[in-house]
């Protein structure tokens, strides 16, 4: 059996689509991510303020812990594929969409290419990010900054 990794997973969705409403976008794209690995935990379903571009819905927001025998970029691959069947478009830098998943952490693995940084280079930033990867990941550990998830939460919501 190949190697398992676990890498912690941004999901999110604030537009409709053939699924459904966009937690059944949520849904639907976490029966996709069982076809690239063992989905071992997923947060309550979260509704946030769009961030950036303002003039968009509500979000969705979630986040998933994924054992997987993937690499980085095979994952990050396997993820826009996913965003792609999915009906997801990019107009707009964080504009609205059928579908987003991001890779925040993959084991310890710290990594910066033109293609993929890790750890999540504005995990650190969004509550929508840390408030649901807190609940199925707390004390996992940021390796470029050596807090823990909840550590970088509790400093975030100082803010």
């Amino acid at each position: 059996m190949p190697e398992q990794h676990t890498a912690a997973i941004a999901l999110g969705s604030n537009l409709s689509s053939v699924f459904g409403a966009p937690d059944d976008n949520l849904r639907e794209a976490l029966r996709r991510l069982a076809a690239v690995g063992e989905v071992a935990a997923v947060s309550s379903f979260h509704t946030t303020e769009p961030v950036g571009y303002l003039n968009q819905p509500m979000f969705v927001n979630a986040a998933a812990l994924l054992r997987t025998a993937l690499t980085p970029l095979e994952l990050l691959r396997a993820f826009f594929a996913i965003e792609h069947a999915m009906g997801r478009v990019r107009l707009v830098a964080k504009g609205p969409r059928v579908i987003d998943l991001d890779l925040l952490l993959y084991e310890d693995v710290v990594m910066q290419t033109a293609e993929l940084t890790l750890p999540h280079p504005a995990m650190r930033e969004r509550r929508f990010v840390l408030e649901p990867l807190a609940e199925i990941a707390p004390e996992r550990v940021h390796p470029g900054m050596g807090k823990t998830v909840a550590e970088m939460q509790r400093q975030l919501q100082k803010l």
